[in-house]
């Protein structure tokens, strides 16, 4: 027997509340604890108080001041740093949380609120059927898109009930391993190709996951039912700083939703974070692909990415061709079979496999030794402040990474009158096919900022020609890469979407197609044309695309999204080093822009390929990278945290390391090794 007055000198009170939901029994409780006592002899002592007999499996405990999980069982409370005046909780790690998906569908589920956030959306993804989860994140909606729907909800009469899909049931819900959903590792179909159907026979192998055919066809259908009413209701970013905002929001991927204070039922967004989409194929990824369809859909609905009037026609053409396919096939979800007929169609879109930057993609077999050339005659223009456009027509040549022009064929053998370097350059189309404008606008980085250059070219081939070399070059890659003909391929497909002509097939009564127009364009053409004039313009680019399967139609959609100069840019406000005014800084997959936050043009451009290192300093939060040819430049953040915009600089890196080979495993401690930080 030990005496009252030893026992105290070694033991403390520690209080812990039980969340749990017996009304009858208490709530809080009071341990006599030792400092060597483990966290599970602590959880141990704490359920044999309770008395109550339910599975505690999936209980842990939350240390409510410190923000922290105390999940390593085997630590004793002193190596924890535990003491008499912390406060534990004892909850569920597994809670209820509601996402808003790219299209708008809000769906209810179970989440691990003590994973870190890029295993909890890797978990999400499997009961989702959505393949590539490192593509995906999670965000928190900023105050400006709330306040907005708050007003907008002061005005509305009746209050709006939210059609929610509860997926509570997922075996992800009762803490068990993720489900594989609708997705057969074995690459075996799961989905029609031709509609993103699933098929119906797979359904059944899968009998544990929460997703039924019906409620995969509303996570793999589009239904485009917003009224203009609807749109502006939305959040439209105006300018550079409301477009920074939207990426402020970003969850932490290396820390918990606990830690981060997302709080039972909370709704957060799902959405691609990362815009290198991996190994798209319509025979396994009907349910991706038609949410990156979805969330390019709302990016131009709301101008989130700007598009020319041309470019606006062409995607409503396509949303257009997505919903009258859909409403011919019917306008209930059913039984695809009876399409297996189109064979043809079937085979092709069975090999169709869209990979963009981010895979190997590049087979060094495919690409040949002597590195081919351009040589033509192009027309370059260069802007003035104080006078006309200067436009010229020089011999070009392009060869390898550079550009050089003479002035007339003859004189080639001799020395240029300028070479242009393009590695590292912002390519960006300057097009308007109707006028037969086929520009090519390169912005070259100079030691003081950017040298604007424009070439003109004669017909879409040559065009198509020059541009794919252009943005092949400004990668650091030359026409010998077996990407070059693939995206001259991609650039005469998107001009031959652009070059309609009134069909003499032309719907001449566009009210006798069941289609708003109205919900196929941003706010700014609803209001520059009437109904009957934007649906005649959308039927009238629709003639193009009337022959192109569902799949298809996204697929393109998805296509000309990447097409435009804007694509896959996240903008931040930041401040740089030495620089008495705020930037805009452009976070893509390749590359990190600095734009002028007045006047919205880039200053200078810094590839990916270029740096050889980055860290963060976390007492002044200023991130600091270091390039080739010692260029290094450093900036503080003003519109997110800096661990943002390291999490997206190590995030592209890391995805651009996949490859097909690695049977989708993913290696999650490179992960976060690259994109965690030091803090």
């Amino acid at each position: 027997m030990i005496s009252s007055s030893e026992y105290g000198s070694h033991s403390w009170e520690l209080l812990v509340t039980v969340d749990h939901q017996h009304e009858e029994v208490q709530k809080e409780f009071l341990l006599q604890v030792t400092g060597d006592l483990h966290i599970g002899g602590v959880m141990l002592k704490l359920v044999e108080q309770i008395k109550i007999s339910q599975d505690w499996s999936d209980y842990a405990l939350w240390w409510e001041q410190k923000k922290c999980w105390l999940l390593k069982t085997h630590w004793t409370l002193d190596k924890c740093g535990v003491q008499a005046d912390a406060k534990l909780f004892f909850t569920t790690q597994h809670k209820m949380l509601r996402l808003r998906l790219p299209n708008m569908k809000t769906v209810r589920l179970k989440v691990s609120f003590s994973s870190m956030v890029f295993r909890a959306v890797s978990d999400i993804c499997k009961i989702l059927n959505i393949r590539r989860s490192e593509e995906l994140s999670l965000l928190k909606q900023s105050e400006d898109v709330l306040k907005k729907k708050k007003k907008k909800d002061k005005n509305s009469k009746e209050p709006v009930t939210e059609d929610i899909l509860n997926l509570c049931n997922s075996p992800v819900s009762s803490g068990l391993s993720g489900s594989p959903g609708l997705y057969s590792k074995t690459m075996t179909p799961v989905y029609d190709p031709i509609s993103g159907t699933p098929a119906s026979s797979t359904i059944t192998w899968f009998s544990d996951s929460p997703l039924t055919e019906q409620n995969c066809s509303i996570l793999a259908f589009s239904h485009p039912s917003c009224s203009p009413e609807t749109l502006a209701e939305m959040y439209q970013p105006r300018t550079l700083a409301d477009k920074a905002k939207l990426n402020a929001g970003w969850l932490d991927s290396s820390r918990s939703l606990m830690e981060q204070g997302i709080l039972e039922d909370d709704q957060l967004l799902l959405r691609f974070k990362y815009y290198t989409f991996f190994d798209l194929n319509p025979k396994y990824d009907a349910v991706r692909i038609n949410q990156i369809y979805e969330q390019a859909r709302w990016a131009i609905l709301l101008e989130e990415i700007d598009c020319t009037e041309e470019e606006m026609l062409i995607f409503a053409a396509l949303q257009a061709q997505y919903h009258v396919s859909k409403l011919s096939l019917s306008s209930e979800v059913q039984d695809f079979t009876c399409e297996s007929e189109v064979d043809e169609v079937e085979a092709a879109l069975s090999n169709l496999e869209v990979t963009l930057e981010g895979g190997n993609a590049n087979n060094i077999l495919e690409d040949i030794t002597d590195i081919p050339k351009l040589a033509d005659n192009l027309r370059l223009v260069r802007p003035r402040k104080l006078s006309l456009k200067a436009i010229k027509p020089y011999w070009f040549v392009f060869k390898d990474t550079s550009v050089s022009y003479f002035k007339n064929k003859e004189s080639a053998q001799g020395e240029p009158i300028e070479k242009l370097n393009l590695k590292g350059c912002e390519v960006v189309p300057d097009v308007n096919v109707a006028a037969k404008k086929f520009g090519i606008k390169l912005l070259i980085p100079v030691a003081d900022g950017m040298n604007e250059v424009y070439l003109r070219c004669d017909n879409e081939n040559q065009y198509a020609r020059w541009m794919a070399a252009c943005i092949l070059a400004s990668k650091g890659k030359t026409m010998a890469d077996s990407s070059y003909h693939p995206e001259v391929h991609k650039i005469l497909s998107f001009l031959k979407m652009k070059n309609w002509t009134m069909s003499p097939q032309a719907v001449s009564d566009p009210e006798s197609i069941d289609m708003k127009p109205e919900c196929f364009v941003s706010l700014r053409y609803t209001k520059k044309y009437k109904s009957k004039q934007l649906a005649a313009r959308i039927l009238e680019a629709h003639q193009n695309l009337s022959q192109m399967p569902l799949v298809e139609a996204k697929l393109h959609f998805i296509q000309a999204w990447q097409s435009l100069p804007e694509f896959g840019l996240s903008y931040y406000i930041v401040r740089f080093k030495g620089s008495k005014k705020d930037d805009v800084l452009g976070v893509s997959y390749n590359r990190l822009i600095r734009i002028d936050i007045a006047t919205g043009d880039p200053i200078t451009t810094w590839r990916f390929s270029n740096m050889k290192q980055w860290n963060v300093n976390w007492e002044i939060r200023q991130v600091a990278i270091e390039f080739d040819q010692n260029v290094s430049i450093a900036f503080t953040c003003l519109s997110a945290d800096c661990k943002i915009i390291h999490e997206y600089i190590g995030g592209y890196i890391f995805l651009s390391t996949r490859s097909k080979d690695q049977n989708e495993t993913l290696d999650e401690d490179l992960f976060h090794k690259l994109t965690g930080g030091q803090e």
